[in-house]
């Protein structure tokens, strides 16, 4: 099943864009959910998590993940039955209209441009660590450019650096947990069986009560930003509806294993009192059973997560602006394909065609811009950057489970058999994921330090907004051409 065509602009339909290649495979997008979403959130980020909520940090992850998990099976149901390159933002424009689609769109966009700074110039100070010599400026520089090149020849050299990326730090997760699992059973050497000391010692196993939990949850919720880039690279693969079907499938539950079940041996083998944040809880779990050099390879696993989410973050953001210029809402410039690889159909030979280079070169350049105010003004400019965008995930999600409300009510009257994966419990589990999203941003309101991020964040959310809705006005304004209403499944 190829990419829904996207819907026209109301003032002037857009001619069809070019195909993008479908050069993924089912391999790639499989460790893309796996991987895309496990980085340095989990293994840096956990330990504050852990210093608010102690043991129990394991039922914050819990929380945040099942949010997550039903975020991503209401975008896995409607990506399945209608593939496209700007995933979300296709269906909110499809399910509430265009200012939906143009304001999702835009501010996921945003959000990816912006957070692949922090990306690049966290990876950049680990490196200069390993090479004093050689500035951190210039490891920037030389990560955007291999990562800008590899993004600019195929769509399959991103779906390999993400496969062999993801790949590691599965890995790395797999052999923590076999680690750490023997040595709570004393079957390492030196070691003796943990039993359920470190659980109920210092303090039980809710030392701040039930409101550490959600501080939990306020600080943990965010790692799972990421796994909404596979509904976006399913788009080209040969097969994307089944494609994103097996890889939702398959990613959410594993990567809830992943996440409960390191925090779980994390406060079983050493107590929680021994965490600090801003310190990786993994590294002093592998200390304390005597793996040498642990630090230096949780480094390296840090470092790989690191560019695994520059490279991700490059690619969303390249295909989310070239979904908006094929629905006439960004410049029409960045609708130009690369040729060599398309194949008559739209299919693709793996070459170098199909590629937006344009919207790729569009996303690099403003993710340029963001480094340098990152490096000038860290504390000034770039913070207010990064606040801006610091709640957008959970507006997206939103619009993605008010999409879903919608747009499965006309999947089933037009095209039942696309519903190839269908949200659980529907409408029920839907309007709860919704109130726990509105639940974690009145949360984040009560919290000192989470509370600038939602108020920045909400400012360009309504400048976003306006926007969209000054558009339309203008348009409406504009010589009136007769649309029709799109369906659901096509677009048409």
């Amino acid at each position: 099943m190829h990419e829904a065509p996207p819907t026209p602009s109301p003032t002037s339909p857009a001619a069809p864009a070019e195909p993008l290649s479908h050069g993924l495979k089912q391999r790639h997008l499989t460790m893309l959910g796996l991987g895309g979403v496990i980085g340095a959130g989990l293994f840096v980020g956990s330990g504050a998590g852990i210093a608010v909520a102690g043991p129990a940090i394991v039922v914050s992850y819990l929380i945040a993940g099942a949010l997550a998990m039903l975020v991503m099976r209401m975008l896995g149901e409607m990506s399945a039955a209608m593939p496209a390159s700007g995933s979300f933002s296709v269906h909110a424009e499809r399910a509430l209209g265009r200012w939906a689609g143009f304001s999702v769109g835009w501010l996921y966009w945003f959000l990816l441009v912006v957070v692949l700074a922090v990306e690049a110039t966290a990876a950049a100070q680990i490196a200069h660590g390993w090479v004093p010599g050689v500035e951190p400026w210039v490891w920037v520089l030389l990560f955007m450019v291999v990562f800008t090149v590899a993004n600019l020849t195929a769509v399959k050299n991103f779906g390999e650096f993400e496969f062999w990326f993801a790949s590691l730090k599965v890995g790395a997760i797999v052999v923590f947990l076999v680690l750490g699992g023997l040595a709570v059973f004393g079957l390492l050497p030196d070691t003796d069986p943990v039993g359920m000391t470190n659980l109920t010692g210092q303090g039980g196993f809710l030392p701040n009560g039930w409101s550490g939990v959600v501080s939990g949850v306020l600080t943990v919720v965010f790692a799972f930003g990421g796994l909404e880039v596979v509904t976006i690279a399913a788009a080209e693969t040969d097969d994307p509806a089944r494609a994103v079907g097996r890889a939702v499938r398959s990613a959410v539950v594993r990567i809830l294993f992943f996440y409960v079940g390191s925090m779980l041996v994390i406060v079983t083998v050493l107590p929680w009192t021994a965490q600090q944040a801003g310190l990786s809880p993994y590294v002093k779990v592998l200390d304390a059973i005597g793996v040498p050099s642990a630090g230096q390879i949780m480094n390296i696993v840090v470092f790989v997560a690191l560019l695994s989410a520059l490279n991700a973050n490059l690619y969303g953001s390249s295909r989310m602006i070239f979904s908006l210029a094929e629905r006439g809402e960004a410049p029409r410039g960045l609708l130009k394909v690369s040729g060599g690889g398309a194949e008559k159909g739209g299919g693709s030979t793996g070459q170098a065609g199909g590629v937006p280079r344009r919207a790729v070169l569009a996303s690099v350049a403003f993710g340029f811009v963001s480094v340098l105010l990152n490096l000038l003004w860290p504390d000034t400019v770039f913070l207010y950057m990064l606040n801006s965008v610091g709640a957008v995930l959970l507006f997206v999600w939103a619009l993605i489970a008010a999409s879903q409300l919608r747009l499965r009510a006309r999947l089933e009257q037009e095209a039942p058999d696309a519903l190839a994966l269908r949200m659980w419990w529907f409408p029920y589990l839907t309007w709860v994921t919704l109130a726990g999203l509105l639940g974690v941003l009145l949360l984040m309101l009560t919290d000192d330090a989470a509370r600038p991020q939602v108020l920045w964040s909400a400012g360009a959310t309504a400048l976003v907004l306006l926007v969209a809705v000054a558009r339309e006005w203008r348009e409406r304004k504009g010589p009136q051409v007769h649309e029709r209403k799109p369906s659901a499944l096509t677009g048409r």
